[in-house]
Order: structure tokens, then C-alpha cells, then sequence
């Protein structure tokens, strides 16, 4: 999910920043590295993407994120500890320094990238506002919702967009805004509202999430381009870079065929250039992000290429039964790309 908050709130807390948080900016890592620990900010209990197992370990793919920021760092992916925060307090957590990264289901958009002091290093995973309703509605699209009462997060960049879409598709709607989507969710559960509108990851999971999932359909359309991704604190380029190369090198690993269970045989007897450099075995890939020259197995062999943390998380072998869909890599027939390694 997103938020958008008035430009006074972001200028403030700018303002803020620049008196406290900023003030960090640059030593990042070196904070990172004396506490002995990543500080990630997650969503406050998103199936799929960050939310307590059984055990009230967090898992999700915005959690491996994390992890992998770890194993790159400290070579233990174990070694990170999150912060539950929703909507509304995610920025503030990671602008006040309270939060190394925050990797939790945010949009990337131009306000948030140019205005609030932070800076996104990629895409996890490209998603886009759609809507859920209950089968017995006896709706098959989005422009059959004239009148609609449709429950919506506060505080995110959902509000804007579905009331672009109803105006200009001349529909009206009635909406009722909560703090968590665990609240709009129950909502839609208990027949308060007609409509449950979100990311459609979030719309996969909160289906997961109730009673008779079945009873539920996620309507066709997609009405908002929403790429989410990891953020961190403007100004501290070499934090910027970690967290952006991490991301990085698991889309590069599973182009490469580099998996867990192959990626330490790989390092030692590849002869492919491109995996020789990436895993370490030539030159010396780590020195300029001031990492060890096996960072990128580390986190291959504790957290997975990409493609291994999406279907373990969000995949058809999962409740949310996700499709790769635009999240597959570029030569098969998706959009996620990383840069190579040079």
C-alpha cells in the first residue's frame, strides 16, 4: 500500500530531517555494522510480502529483502530485526532513523522519490490497485460499481486513484476509509462495504485471510501502475547502493540459473565470466560497495535468487496462488530487469 500525505506534513517532516534523521546520511553502514544488526520496516501483517508465521517469525518477500541486505552485510541473513509499522507511520520511522530500510508493499512515485528525503533503490514487485468483491454482488468489472460503498486504507495513494477512476469513468461511490487492511477487509467480510479496493498482491492476501475465500473474486481491472520497492534515506549513496545491488544480484542470479542449492558449487567451478564476477570467483565485485567477495552467494545460498523468494512466498504453491505475471524476468516474458554486472 501508499501513502500521501498533504504537502505540509511532507515539508515538515523534511524540515525534521534535516535537523535529526539527515544528520545520519552517509553513515549508514557504518551504524549498521557497529550495532551488529539491519533495522527493516515492514507492513504491520501483509501475507506474502511480511507477516508472523506460526512461530511470530516475520516472512514475506519484503522480509528476504531484508534478509539478503544482511547476509550482504554480515554474511548471516538472520542477522536483522523489523519493525511492524503501518501506513501511516512508515515514512516517519525511516526518515527518523528509527529504520535502517523500509521494505513494505510502498509505491514508488515522484512526491515520495523528489520531496520526502527518501530514495527507492528498485522495484520488488510491480502491482497495481484493483478491487475485490463478494461473488453474490454479481459484478464482472469495476465500471459495474456505480453507488458502491468501497473500503479503503487511510492514508494511502488509493484514495486518489480510485476516485480518478470513478470520476472519469462518471461512476459514484461512497467510501469508507480505515487504518489497517486487516479492519477493511473484516468490512467487506461482514457486508459493511460492497467493495474492497488495495494493491491487487494485498486484495490476493486479504482474500487468503477470510473465512470462505471462495465466496471472493478480484474483478479484472487494474486501474493504477503501482511498482513497489525497497526505500532508504536520501543523501547516504553507499546504503543506497547496497540495498539497490542486493535487490540486483537476486534478479541477476536467476537469469543466471544461480539458485540456493547450486550457488556455492557455481562459485567454485563456473566458466561462465558473467557468475565468475558476480559470485566472487574473479575480480573483486564487493570492494566498491565495501562487502565481502562472496556477498552475492551469501545471499543466494541463505535467501534465494528472486525467483526462488517469489514462490515461496507468493506463488501457485501458496494461499495467494500469484502468478508471475509482469514480475517475470525480461527474457520471459515479464518487465522485472536488473542491471549487469560490470
Amino acid at each position: 500500500m501508499k501513502m500521501l500525505k498533504s504537502t505540509l506534513a511532507v515539508v515538515t517532516a523534511a524540515t525534521v530531517l534535516g535537523i535529526s534523521g539527515m544528520a545520519q546520511a552517509g553513515a549508514t553502514l557504518d551504524a549498521v555494522q557497529k550495532k551488529g544488526f539491519v533495522q527493516c520496516g515492514v507492513s504491520d501483517g501483509l501475507p506474502g510480502f511480511s507477516v508472523p508465521d506460526a512461530k511470530g517469525t516475520i516472512v514475506g518477500i519484503d522480509a528476504d529483502v531484508c534478509r539478503a541486505v544482511a547476509a550482504a552485510v554480515f554474511g548471516d541473513a538472520t542477522k536483522v530485526k523489523f519493525s511492524q509499522l503501518n501506513a501511516k507511520e512508515r515514512f516517519t520511522a525511516l526518515q527518523s532513523g528509527e529504520v535502517d530500510v523500509l521494505s513494505r508493499n510502498t509505491t514508488w512515485t515522484s512526491s515520495r522519490d523528489a520531496g520526502m528525503g527518501l530514495v527507492f533503490a528498485g522495484v520488488t514487485y510491480y502491482d497495481g490497485i484493483g478491487f475485490l468483491v463478494n461473488k453474490k454482488l454479481g459484478v464482472s468489472s469495476a465500471k459495474e460499481l456505480d453507488g458502491a460503498t468501497i473500503c479503503i486504507q487511510a492514508g494511502t495513494t488509493t484514495e486518489l486513484n480510485v476516485s480518478d477512476y470513478f470520476r472519469a469513468n462518471g461512476l459514484k461511490y461512497t467510501p469508507i476509509t480505515f487504518d489497517t487492511s486487516d479492519e477493511s477487509a473484516k468490512s467487506l467480510e461482514s457486508g459493511r462495504c460492497d467493495v474492497l479496493t488495495s494493491d491487487k498482491s494485498q486484495l490476493y492476501a486479504q482474500r487468503s485471510k477470510l473465512a470462505a475465500p471462495a465466496d471472493y473474486v478480484v474483478l479484472p481491472e487494474t486501474i493504477s501502475k503501482e511498482p513497489l520497492g525497497p526505500v532508504v534515506r536520501k543523501g547516504d549513496e553507499e546504503w543506497f547502493s547496497i540495498v539497490k545491488w542486493t535487490l540486483f544480484a537476486m534478479l541477476n542470479a536467476e537469469e543466471m540459473g544461480i539458485t540456493s542449492k547450486n550457488v556455492e558449487a557455481e562459485a567454485k567451478a563456473t566458466k561462465n565470466p558473467d557468475v565468475a564476477r558476480m559470485l566472487g570467483a574473479d575480480g573483486e565485485y564487493g570492494k566498491d560497495l565495501k562487502l565481502p567477495k562472496d556477498w552475492v552467494v551469501q545471499i543466494v545460498k541463505q535467501v534465494g535468487n528472486y525467483g526462488e523468494v517469489f514462490e515461496k512466498n507468493l506463488g501457485k504453491e501458496t494461499p495467494l496462488q500469484i502468478d508471475r505475471g509482469l514480475n517475470a524476468l525480461w527474457n520471459n516474458g515479464g518487465i522485472q530487469y536488473a542491471p549487469p554486472v560490470r
